[in-house]
């Protein structure tokens, strides 16, 4: 495909990167002189230098010939007007970063598509969701949910209660014959080396496992990994950014009882005006005083989504030294990432990840539906349609010639979840999660085309 993106800031520049990874044809457009330069060094696409905006400058990234175009600069305007203009010059779609909210829950009644803006991403919104998302799955430290929950992504640290340690995966599922989960992808304590397991892949104390669920699966996940399924009703957030307004906003509408402490008074009595729902604190948050003051230890989660990935991260860790029975931390720095499960803070959250998902759907083949990929771990979950025409189409799963290093976690048929084991046979219309490493993503597409 060819691409091009607007605005190589962080979310600009982790899209170029993981997409040059893929051998697409991308060129990044910015203003920056030194960001782009970076780029360059760095990455094998093509850079210009510009006003994304310009219609000369489009013209030189040759817009009349790309399949999308990714508007992600810091600038909400100038995202839309890029958008308007590549349809009218030719691109096929359209996508752009905005981040008023309101646009998002509006969107059927302005219409953007009429207006040439197939898509509309913001990164706060996709970071408040998933922050609720994995406050209702509080024992877990990674989830996604496909099909609105029919199957579900959930990630655990496996304690030594957990009563498969020690068991290859066709034993546990002899030993629980009943069960409604499938582990697609794991990472052993101390190593970033992923595995895609197979039946005789033993699972081990300390492992970070990803398992595809039904509904039906997640208590069932909570009592074999040990896991206590936590209330979570009190929670305090620090930060009264946009995306702590926006998760405050909605858990606020779900009824957690919600404080947030902010430390710029100005902004901390603007949230008092837009969140009479909340308690909203003007202080400082890394005073440890503060928070003790404010009842730290009587909360259920802490969430700390403040511009600085430090302070996150020791925030979460005075939280978690209290007790607290969930942090979330907000991080910049992808390379955190590895450090998530060895410090002791239960999940880290990257808008920038978050932002590549969401727009790494409309660039995959073979009806590609849904795609995320996991925050620690280099492999990818791909949510297929299967058309008649499929390779795949009838074939039963065990028969066929799907690459060691990606398996099936389930399948979505006629609006209901299933795990889908060796002999079930796939059929058109049915929704298929597959999860690979990157590197079969090609031939697995091909099954589906």
């Amino acid at each position: 495909m060819k691409i091009i993106i607007a605005g190589a800031g962080e979310v600009g520049f982790h899209l170029a990167k993981l997409l040059s990874y893929e051998a697409q044809d991308i060129t990044l457009i910015d203003t920056h002189k030194e960001s782009l330069a970076y780029a360059d060094s760095h990455l094998d696409i093509r850079v210009l230098r510009g006003d994304a905006t310009s219609i000369s400058i489009l013209n030189e990234a040759q817009v009349e010939k790309s399949d999308l175009v990714i508007s992600v600069t810091s600038s909400e305007a100038t995202n839309i007007t890029l958008c308007m203009l590549a349809k009218q010059l030719g691109c096929k779609r359209t996508i752009a970063r905005i981040s008023n909210t309101e646009f998002i829950d509006n969107k059927e009644t302005v219409r953007f598509s009429e207006l040439g803006i197939d898509e509309l991403i913001s990164p706060e919104e996709l970071a408040a969701t998933e922050i609720q998302l994995l406050l209702n799955k509080s024992a877990f430290n990674d989830t996604h949910e496909f099909e609105e929950g029919e199957l579900i992504m959930i990630g655990v640290s496996l304690p030594k209660t957990a009563p498969f340690i020690g068991k290859m995966v066709k034993e546990a599922a002899i030993i629980f014959p009943e069960l409604h989960f499938m582990p697609i992808a794991m990472q052993r304590r101390g190593t970033q080396f992923t595995l895609i397991p197979r039946g005789d892949t033993v699972f081990k104390e300390g492992d970070q496992v990803y398992f595809i669920t039904t509904k039906e699966g997640v208590d069932e996940l909570y009592k074999l990994s040990g896991k206590r399924k936590a209330e979570i009703k009190n929670v305090m957030i620090l930060g009264g950014s946009k995306v702590g307004s926006k998760t405050a906003r909605d858990l606020c509408a779900s009824k957690f009882n919600v404080k947030l402490i902010e430390k710029n008074k100005d902004k901390a009595f603007e949230l008092a005006d837009d969140l009479p729902n909340a308690l909203i604190i003007n202080g400082d948050g890394r005073n440890v005083e503060l928070l003790e003051e404010e009842n730290l230890e009587s909360m259920d989660a802490f969430i700390s989504v403040t511009g600085n990935s430090e302070t996150n991260i020791m925030s979460c860790l005075v939280a978690k030294n209290k007790n607290i029975k969930k942090t979330i931390a907000l991080v910049e720095n992808m390379d955190y990432f590895q450090l998530s499960h060895s410090i002791g803070i239960d999940t880290l959250i990257n808008k920038k990840l978050l932002a590549a998902n969401n727009i790494f759907r409309h660039i995959r083949k073979g009806e590609v539906v849904d795609m995320m990929r996991l925050n620690n771990l280099n492999a990818e979950i791909l949510e297929f349609i299967v058309k008649p025409e499929s390779r795949i189409t009838g074939a039963v799963i065990r028969e066929i010639d799907f690459p060691k290093s990606a398996t099936i976690g389930g399948v979505v048929r006629d609006g209901k979840g299933i795990i889908a084991l060796g002999g079930f046979e796939i059929k058109a219309g049915d929704r298929v999660v597959v999860c690979c490493l990157p590197s079969v993503i090609p031939k697995i597409e091909r099954l589906f085309r």
